[in-house]
């Protein structure tokens, strides 16, 4: 059974009763974020043995004392331009609905949760990155933006900053939300294969101010990473400006070629996108 904490708590769940936005369970007391604990503690953090280069699960077995077998075949054939790349956990379950509920259900408060799994993810880069680095939201095109009426990104970076400043004071972040534009609105990368990714996303991103990043160690910061193409779209744009280097955190990561991600599911992802861009775009039509 469900405990009431305070009796404000059970006056304002009478009066304004609220279920769970992922599981439909009914909330024990009043939040801002309306997700219950159970469907939170359902989102492990991600095990197992993963690409050093990507964090993508690796493809063949590992062997001990040779470091080539622990980069994934994709990274051994073309490097990416980014030093590393980390996740929180795995694009499924309940972790792929709290992020569909943010960006598509316009979820805004869940931002600051998720974000503090995304500092958990962003604290495994500190043995290797440097003490100060830029976070880099990868950006919205302004039509986008413009209809959905936040960057799901800046958001999640915003309370992974906040989260580590408290477990990791030391590590000098400075969010830099302007840096990276994208130039084009590309198309959703959801349901596209590998090669349509890089082809969409090839050339869509350019450093505003070149002088901010120049010399400077970046850390880009994400919702979800798939093939990677946009990462290396945008972190080859970070380094041609002039950064020293380019990390990489992400909240989710989605197995490469979607062997994770169900073809329902791809086109799902394709489907939601297509309704928030849709229902955004119809809000903005004059009444009849």
């Amino acid at each position: 059974m469900r405990v009431l904490r305070s009796p404000v708590d059970a006056i304002g769940s009478a009066l304004l009763p609220a279920c769970c936005t992922l599981c439909g369970s009914p909330l024990p007391r009043l939040s801002s974020i309306p997700i219950c604990n159970a469907c939170w503690t359902e989102i492990p953090p991600q095990t197992g043995i993963v690409c050093l280069r990507c964090g993508d699960s690796l493809d063949a077995p590992v062997v001990e004392g040779i470091e080539a077998s622990y980069v994934c075949r994709a990274c051994r054939v073309s490097p990416p331009p980014f030093a590393k790349a980390v996740s929180f956990a795995a694009y499924d379950g309940r972790l792929r609905e709290a992020i569909h509920a943010l960006k598509y259900g316009r979820l805004h408060p869940a931002a600051k949760k998720l974000g503090t799994m995304l500092a958990e993810a962003m604290a495994r880069l500190m043995p290797d990155a440097p003490q100060e680095m830029l976070v880099v939201p990868v950006p919205l095109h302004r039509t986008k933006h413009r209809q959905r009426g936040f960057n799901q990104a800046r958001a999640l970076a915003l309370g992974a900053i906040e989260r580590l400043r408290h477990t990791h004071p030391d590590w000098k972040l400075r969010l830099a939300p302007s840096t990276l534009m994208r130039l084009r609105a590309t198309e959703t990368q959801a349901g596209l294969t590998p090669t349509q990714r890089r082809k969409n996303v090839r050339g869509a991103f350019k450093v505003s101010h070149p002088a901010v990043v120049r010399g400077q160690h970046v850390l880009l910061v994400d919702d979800i990473l798939t093939t990677g193409a946009t990462a290396r779209a945008a972190a080859q744009s970070l380094i041609k400006a002039g950064a020293a280097s380019v990390y990489v955190a992400t909240l989710a990561r989605a197995r490469r070629f979607n062997s994770n991600v169900s073809p329902a599911h791809a086109a799902r992802d394709a489907q939601s996108a297509f309704a928030d861009m849709h229902s955004s775009s119809s809000s903005h039509q004059p009444a009849s």
